[in-house]
């Protein structure tokens, strides 16, 4: 070995090829691999991975983002990591992509921020007949417009930052769905409480109710909640533009919906059909009653009808002759 150094003794070009194709370099689409930047080129750029030929990134392939030349993104012997797109051409050259990358680490990110049912915030980029697109660390996200929450019109939002919450985040379907109207209501809720009374607006009526906003969330009146006498309709109540004191009577942040009545601020059965201004002026000392009643329930102890009852059975009791 020593004397064919010394004597120079090197490789021939058909050699070193023979050499090569003795290694398996195993590339398959689907692998993540180093590869340093070989040279860049209008419409892409030559990256050496190891193979015999240098690979190809395309221009498109090189982010998530809109890029008009490599140099945005490349620089000549940098190296980083690049994703296997597809196999050998006829010409022995695969074809990278960083994009794909970005793509799976965007999706592992956002279902990351799924799981800890975060809020988060993206600029509306575009509207359709069907509600509004946002992107998410660099993935398409659409709201539908039953959960966009806004007193103007939905053309508006263009170019707004909204917060917004997860509804499904799905891969495989490349299907990301966000709630605008479920991250107002969960910040709207940290302020409110069960059984607080508020005032807002009649925004919307419904045949099963009517939706108020209360501080730029809408909650629902439910035909069943707006008065101990039987409703027809809400329509014989109230009207849009109504403004109305009710009590919240449950918070689901889960479901992003606020239950409300104005049955339980009655002083009597069907005051809100006949005087709903006396229940609006007794709507504070009603609602504490509730509260009271609602704490009784979870005490455990019997409501003010049924204590009365237990009181006149034990006085019976004691009035009652001992038995001979």
């Amino acid at each position: 070995m020593g004397s064919q150094q010394k004597a120079g003794v090197g490789f021939t070009h058909e050699e070193f090829a023979a050499l090569l194709d003795r290694y398996d370099y195993r590339f398959s689409p689907g692998d993540v691999v180093p590869g340093t930047v070989f040279a860049l080129e209008p419409k892409g750029a030559l990256i050496d991975i190891g193979a015999k030929t240098a690979a190809f990134i395309p221009l498109q392939e090189m982010s998530i983002n809109r890029v008009d030349n490599p140099e945005e993104i490349l620089q000549t012997d940098e190296m980083r990591e690049f994703f296997i797109l597809s196999e050998e051409n006829e010409e022995g050259q695969l074809t990278l992509s960083i994009r794909r990358i970005e793509y799976m680490r965007s999706w592992e990110r956002v279902r990351q921020l799924q799981r800890e049912d975060a809020t988060v915030r993206a600029v509306v980029f575009a509207i359709n007949r069907g509600g509004a697109l946002v992107r998410i660390e660099g993935l398409r996200g659409f709201i539908p417009g039953s959960h966009i929450s806004t007193r103007h019109a939905k053309e508006d939002l263009m170019g707004q930052e909204l917060p917004l919450k997860f509804l499904e985040v799905d891969e495989e379907r490349n299907r990301l769905v966000l709630s605008h109207r479920r991250a107002l209501v969960e910040r709207q809720m940290n302020k409110l409480e069960t059984g607080e009374v508020v005032t807002g607006t009649v925004r919307g009526i419904k045949p099963y109710g009517a939706f108020i906003d209360i501080g730029g969330v809408s909650g629902l009146l439910h035909i069943s909640e707006i008065s101990h006498d039987h409703i027809e309709t809400p329509h014989n109540v109230f009207s849009v533009g109504d403004e109305l004191k009710v009590m919240i009577i449950d918070l689901d942040a889960d479901r992003g919906r606020i239950s409300l009545s104005t049955k339980q601020l009655e002083p009597e059965p069907g005051d809100m059909v006949r005087d709903r201004n006396l229940v609006f002026e007794k709507a504070e000392e009603m609602a504490q009653r509730w509260r009271e009643k609602q704490a009784a329930k979870l005490a455990g102890l019997p409501e003010e009808g049924e204590a009365s009852a237990v009181v006149a059975a034990t006085e019976e009791e004691d009035l009652a002759p001992a038995a001979v």
